[in-house]
């Protein structure tokens, strides 16, 4: 583990190398947003792989619906029979979890630098760097107890809170307007084959609002790192998703895909 904190710590100092004409004392922030973007564009073909499967699942939605009026009295033939669907048309339920599942080595090896005060036997230099006044390996609680909540290390916080808060409310209101607009789009989103999938997609406009928890209680490093994925997914999904503000998309999904 030491071996690729020490690697990942010289890819970080080097970026900040790169950005500090443009971004001074910030540099180190600005190296984490950047690689937070990469990272993200990595991932990118693995969302719209995900969008294509989701819109495919929305295509199945009639087939699913009539599949539970057969089996109204039989969960256990409802689901079986959902899965042998979505093996015949080779559409995976599960597809959407892995842009997420392909980031947290990135986010975990971030987390790790950032409150580690030495990496490799050396003392992590990484800590001394701060985002405008606020030291990118101290938390919120940190910023309280020196100039507290409107010192200049708490407004870097409480800038960040108020990003969170305008992106998970933009989460929240396209959700709502989806499930107003065309309810089996979003009932697609879980993929039936997966009990409680269906319920969780709706609950995921709401976890949004727990970034504003992580930001308060992780290093801000990882805190930007969680800031910067949260924004880039609320676009992206606005992007790849589009199709879900189409009145009747579930059923139309079988045209052409994102």
């Amino acid at each position: 583990m030491s071996t690729f904190l020490s690697a990942f710590a010289g890819l970080v100092a080097h970026l900040a190398d790169l950005l500090q004409p443009l971004f001074h004392d910030s540099s180190a922030a600005a190296a984490i947003i950047l690689f937070t973007a990469l990272v993200r564009l990595l991932v990118h073909p693995l969302s719209r792989a995900a969008a294509r499967g989701q819109r495919a699942r929305a295509a199945l939605q009639p087939k699913v619906a009539e599949l539970r009026k057969r089996h109204a009295k039989d969960p256990k033939k409802l689901q079986q029979a959902v899965m042998a669907l979505h093996a015949e048309e080779k559409v995976s339920p599960l597809s959407g979890c892995f842009p997420s599942l392909f980031q947290l080595p990135a986010f975990f090896l971030l987390y790790h630098l950032f409150s580690n005060p030495e990496i490799g036997g050396r003392a992590n230099g990484l800590l001394t760097h701060q985002l405008f006044a606020a030291p990118l390996g101290e938390r919120w609680a940190d910023a309280l107890g020196g100039d507290g909540i409107l010192g200049a290390a708490g407004l870097v916080y409480l800038g960040l809170f108020v990003l969170v808060a305008g992106v998970a409310t933009f989460n929240y209101r396209r959700m709502k307007l989806v499930m107003a607009t065309n309810p089996m789009a979003v009932n697609a989103e879980g993929g039936e084959a997966v009990p409680g999938l269906a319920s969780a997609a709706k609950f995921m406009p709401f976890m949004s609002f727990f970034t504003l928890f992580s930001v308060a209680v992780m290093p801000l490093a990882a805190a930007l790192y969680m800031v910067t994925s949260t924004t880039w997914s609320a676009v992206e999904r606005a992007v790849l998703y589009r199709w879900q503000l189409a009145p009747g998309a579930a059923g139309s999904a079988a045209g052409s895909t994102t």
